[in-house]
């Protein structure tokens, strides 16, 4: 007969999609604002999720969590944003448990992302944990593996040459319009959108071009108005976007909108235009390039200028990895002690009750039975027997997860 008090078992899963297999068009379809993070994360409370971070940028989105399918996962992603089931099942990844662990730890050291050594990445992972915590979805084992990652990131950025050199795709899109772009200290600049991208974008383009002809919009114009207070450009109103457009010699878009906000309908020419869009979704529309003179450049392309700081930067992969499996070494074993220890102890509880029930039993049986003496035996019996299902459960070639699951389910013990 079926024991229903057999617990089911949560895996530790990291599900998404990113620029390795998705391009931007399918990245935006995933992509997830602030308002869809937390819509998410209240779904997975409500149905019955411990713990899990999720994380939104430009070139990924991922969860970070536990559940006894990973579909369980993917299905937030899917419900919270514009991308289908099907469409995930051809670009997504589905990782588990230590696999999980690796690529967290990849993500957040600045080695798996799309110009090697950024270490963005690692802001989003810590807000998103914030975040997390504040609903209530950050268990121990989460805030422990973040904080390892946290540690592992803080020790490559200082210990290793990893993020050594000016390349970021702020810093590509500047590189590329000095070269392509002739007298560009003279050009009308436009720039559409001000958050980190388009800020840090701005900041290069002043401190590289030594150009007094930016111009700044963004749809808050508040945000706009203290980035050029700082850095003494012209600010314009969101309305009169159509307008600056056809002042422009150059115009980058770094808006969080969902949809384009930049077409052919709303640009009226009479000289040539380069757009760089650095938007995840795309913020401009690709018809753009109907129209004669306009060149259109997405950060995709921008990401894949490989330059000689890329080049030495690789030279210093090796000694980021060994930083992270020295943590790493440090986070599974706390993992280890902490995931089977509530199991040995309620075996351990288990075997205490047989032991009760069968020396009451005994004891009724023989007339001069021994108490104590059966208690000393009983006692070392129990401590040899768990201390060997710990050693197996210890040992780095056991696979934890189905041991700890084969235990409880022989024993029919659920650990607390």
């Amino acid at each position: 007969m079926e024991n229903n008090n057999v617990p089911k078992h949560l895996y530790f899963y990291s599900v998404g999609l990113s620029y390795k297999k998705a391009d931007a068009e399918v990245r935006g379809q995933f992509s997830l604002d602030a308002v869809a993070k937390t819509r998410l994360l209240e779904q997975a409370k409500n149905e019955g999720i411990e713990s899990l971070i999720v994380t939104s940028t430009c070139n990924r989105t991922e969860i970070y969590g536990f559940a006894e399918h990973p579909f369980q996962l993917i299905k937030l992603i899917c419900d919270n944003s514009n991308g289908s089931v099907d469409a995930f099942q051809k670009v997504g990844f589905v990782y588990k448990n230590q696999e999980a662990i690796n690529h967290l730890f990849r993500v957040g050291t600045g080695l798996d992302s799309q110009i090697l050594g950024d270490f963005e990445i690692i802001s989003q992972i810590k807000t998103s944990f914030i975040h997390s915590k504040s609903l209530g979805l950050a268990n121990a084992f989460m805030e422990r593996l973040v904080n390892a990652v946290i540690q592992a990131s803080k020790r490559i950025k200082t210990e290793t040459e990893i993020s050594s050199g000016a390349t970021s795709v702020s810093f590509a899109s500047v590189q590329y319009i000095l070269k392509n772009v002739e007298d560009i200290s003279n050009k009308n600049i436009l720039l559409f959108g001000t958050g980190k991208i388009g800020r840090n974008t701005c900041e290069n383009l002043v401190k590289h071009t030594k150009n007094e002809h930016i111009t700044l919009i963004n749809r808050t114009k508040d945000k706009a108005e203290k980035l050029a207070g700082k850095l003494n450009l012209i600010v314009k109103d969101y309305s009169e976007l159509h307008l600056e457009l056809q002042k422009a010699d150059v115009v980058v878009v770094a808006t969080g909108a969902q949809n384009p906000t930049v077409d052919k309908a709303i640009l009226n020419l009479k000289k040539p235009l380069l757009i760089l869009d650095l938007s995840i979704p795309k913020n401009v529309n690709e018809n753009v390039e109907d129209l004669e003179g306009v060149t259109l450049i997405h950060m995709d392309y921008l990401s894949q200028l490989t330059d000689e700081t890329l080049e030495n930067r690789k030279l210093h992969i090796p000694a980021a990895e060994a930083i992270i499996e020295e943590i790493k070494e440090e986070f599974v074993t706390w993992m280890k002690g902490r995931k089977f220890a509530p199991t040995i102890n309620a075996l351990k509880e288990k075997l205490n009750a047989i032991k009760a029930s069968e020396l009451d039993f005994q004891s009724k049986k023989i007339a001069d039975f021994n108490e104590e003496q059966a208690e000393i035996i009983s006692n070392r019996i129990i401590q040899k027997i768990t201390t060997h299902f710990a050693n197996h459960l210890k040992d780095d070639n056991t696979m934890v997860d189905e041991s700890i699951e084969w235990i409880e389910k022989v024993f029919k013990i659920k650990a607390s």
